[in-house]
């Protein structure tokens, strides 16, 4: 009893208060054996997907086609590197290591699984055969998954910088494209869907690109000044906080629907609206949902932004003679950036998803691969359209990310 008293008060006077002899019962085994909680997830991912097919081979595009596992998808030698590789970076994963150790083992095994992807593919085409095609298996993905769960989770611990996330997101990109450029995925199935689509797979990115920023661009001009206004007047702030929650209550496929009798009848009966693009279906209507969607975080972010600046300072400019305009673009505005520039990565990211249903509606977009895919039953063309979408949000976080962290620093220092 007596040097259980003793234990209790050593880990009282260690932990501090909140941490007692009690709570280091209840630990988990793996923490005070070495293992890494996350590292045994990981592991437990990796395992099942070793075990699924890694590639599935199809006589033609649109048949389901037939997985083949890992070592039986590449020639002997590349299947045991890659296996070796795979296994090394699970042991690391398993362990308490440095997060540097962790980043660049997921890091590199990333890079083998791409590559590995890409000589499975060109092994399993039949020579002369230009009708059969090889698909990604679910085990590649969840072999994939789990790595980027590894990764993640190093990036996380280390608390890299804003330059340096940058930097890791170029390299990233540089990556993919270098194993592009090298032709190490043309016998893959979805670069031959791309093959036979470039003209319009870059004419669809333009669209969707359009969409996106174009509607961010629009929600931010109107609801920069919208937010303002229910900053400075509170009684026009519950009225428009209220509309705007209801608009994005509306689905969205519905919303580009409702959208669609206003603007015809706008382009048929108002002069020059159908000669500036205005009408029923097409960019017209989506521009107008995807800019709706995103008022509500641009005005709320502007709102909370104004509002949570430190009162003294506000009453130190005002001491100082300036005028509210003078504040509100000398002080107020860009001490408030960081959480305005907080909702408009939000609406972006989010614009960047919803744009792929303006298909629907003719709209354009990546979401046009996607719906053709569907109708086709090609889940190839399905990730021609979903896999450039994922990635542009990807890169559009990190990259917003980067800057309201930047922003932040600056607006305190």
């Amino acid at each position: 009893m007596r040097k259980r008293a003793a234990d209790r008060t050593a880990a009282h006077h260690f932990y501090g208060p909140s941490m007692t002899i009690a709570h280091l019962a209840e630990e988990p085994a793996s923490a005070r054996s070495g293992l890494d909680p996350l590292g045994v997830l990981v592991a437990l991912g990796a395992i099942p997907g070793l075990l699924l097919p890694f590639a599935v081979f199809k006589a033609n595009r649109i048949v389901p086609g037939e997985g083949v596992l890992l070592w039986e998808a590449l020639p002997a030698f590349p299947a045991a590197i890659g296996l070796a590789w795979i296994v090394l970076c699970i042991i690391v994963a398993l362990w308490r290591m440095p997060p540097a150790v962790k980043l660049a083992a997921s890091a590199s095994s990333l890079l083998v699984l791409l590559l590995l992807i890409g000589i499975a593919a060109q092994a399993m085409t039949p020579s002369g055969d230009n009708y059969a095609r090889i698909g990604i298996g679910a085990g590649f993905w969840l072999l994939a998954f789990v790595l980027a769960l590894m990764l993640t989770d190093a990036l996380a611990r280390l608390r890299p910088g804003p330059w340096l996330r940058l930097a890791l997101l170029l390299t990233a990109w540089v990556a993919v494209g270098i194993i592009l450029w090298s032709g190490a995925w043309d016998a893959l199935s979805i670069v031959k869907e791309y093959g036979s689509r470039a003209p319009a797979f870059w004419q669809e990115a333009r669209t969707h690109l359009f969409l996106a920023f174009g509607s961010v661009a629009l929600a931010t001009a109107i609801g920069l000044p919208l937010g303002i206004a229910c900053y400075k007047f509170i009684a026009l702030r519950a009225g428009a906080l209220n509309l705007l929650n209801v608009i994005q209550t509306i689905p969205s496929i519905a919303l580009f629907g409702v959208l669609i009798a206003p603007l015809a009848w706008v382009a048929a009966n108002v002069p020059g609206a159908s000669a500036a693009g205005i009408s029923g279906i097409g960019v017209a209507p989506a521009m107008v949902a995807l800019t709706a969607y995103a008022l509500l975080p641009v005005v709320a972010n502007t709102i909370v932004g104004l509002n949570g600046l430190p009162d003294a300072t506000v009453e130190a400019a005002r001491g100082m003679g300036m005028t509210w305009l003078q504040r509100l673009l000398q002080v107020e505005l860009p001490l408030a950036f960081p959480v305005i520039l907080t909702g408009i990565r939000i609406v972006l990211v989010q614009n960047i998803g919803l744009a792929t249903i303006a298909a629907l509606i003719g709209g354009g977009g990546f979401g046009v691969f996607v719906f053709q895919g569907v109708g086709q039953t090609a889940i190839d063309l399905v990730l021609l359209g979903a896999a450039p979408t994922v990635s542009l949000a990807f890169a559009a976080a990190v990259l917003l990310d980067s800057f309201i962290e930047l922003s932040s620093k600056r607006a305190t220092a």
